[in-house]
């Protein structure tokens, strides 16, 4: 077996504890959108890397709190940020990787997030009405993570996921839409949550799946693309809940994540010579552990969230990564 290369870990966990530090730069603001998704996705990847301690537990757990909105029930991006459920989820799963569930209040978080379900069965994101199955497997994920999926219609809800497969065995964001490696991600997510997988023509996904890989070991979301380190963990992640991620090239994916780090400031980008983001430095991260990367921890592919905090809760579904390798 070759000689995997090595991936900067050190580095890495320095690039996600300087993002932020300087709340001057014009960067910094015009982010505050994703701050919440950013603190989670920087959580998750340091959590893999196995050094969840390097940001500050407390001043994290103060900042997801400033950002609830006690009226409406959810969480925003950012403080004064209208409750959305993209920020919602992420709020719980930083709160409950940290152990700090208890400053959630479920109740009303359950009554928001049900709040956001159309009368087709999918979700909006906010009470302005986007939709897409984003949003479903939010909603979902989230309720599991908070012991309220008894509160969800079920059948309302796998039933508008199966109206979203397509011919290629692959789902769209909404009906009609094409299939997308990350609306298979969020579609066979939710029906791994829900214990529905029997909805999906496996055999035929899983090969549309493993057509993402190019050339050059990169995964692209759908024909005719780009690769893109982020698919690594989207095609991987629904690789795994079907139990076949040896369908994919591992080292030569491997190659190209590692391929797309910034050597100097660290930090892992889209592709190759691109600038680093924490979005891709986490979802590079969580396709090396899924690929069975030495040195790193286990991800759950289903919560894309440490493998140890989903055992603990008993939410643990039957999927299945490589084997993780000796250095």
């Amino acid at each position: 077996m070759a000689t995997l290369p090595r991936l900067n870990i050190p580095l890495h966990v320095k690039y996600i504890q300087s993002l932020g530090e300087n709340k001057d730069d014009l960067v910094y603001h015009l982010t505050a959108h994703l701050r919440m998704n950013a603190i989670y996705w920087g959580l998750t990847a340091l959590c893999v890397m196995d050094h969840k301690d390097a940001l500050n537990r407390d001043e994290m757990i103060e900042f997801v709190m400033s950002c609830w909105d006690e009226e409406a029930g959810g969480f925003g991006a950012h403080p004064d940020h209208d409750p959305h459920i993209l920020p919602t989820l992420s709020a719980i799963q930083i709160l409950t990787i940290q152990g700090a569930r208890d400053r959630i209040n479920v109740p009303k978080v359950t009554n928001f997030i049900l709040s956001l379900q159309q009368p087709s069965g999918v979700f909006a994101g906010d009470v302005f009405g986007e939709i897409d199955t984003r949003f479903l497997f939010c909603a979902v994920l989230a309720l599991s993570l908070l012991g309220q999926l008894d509160q969800l219609d079920v059948e309302k809800t796998v039933s508008y996921i199966r109206r979203c497969r397509n011919f290629d065995g692959g789902f769209g964001a909404v009906i009609g839409a094409e299939s997308h490696a990350a609306q298979v991600f969020v579609c066979v997510g939710a029906l791994a949550v829900l214990d529905r997988l029997d909805e999906i023509d496996q055999e035929r996904l899983a090969f549309w799946l493993a057509e993402r890989q190019l050339p050059n070991g990169g995964l692209n979301g759908r024909p005719e693309k780009l690769e893109d380190v982020c698919y690594s963990f989207w095609v991987l992640s629904a690789l795994s809940i079907l139990k076949k991620v040896s369908w994919i090239d591992a080292d030569k994916l491997i190659e190209f994540i590692i391929s797309a780090e910034d050597p100097e400031g660290g930090g892992i980008a889209d592709r190759p010579g691109d600038q680093p983001d924490v979005f891709h430095t986490q979802f590079g991260v969580a396709g090396l552990s899924i690929l069975g990367y030495p040195g790193l921890l286990d991800l759950d592919p289903v919560y894309c969230m440490p493998a140890s905090v989903i055992e603990s809760l008993g939410l643990r579904k039957d999927w299945e990564a490589l084997p993780r390798r000796v250095a």
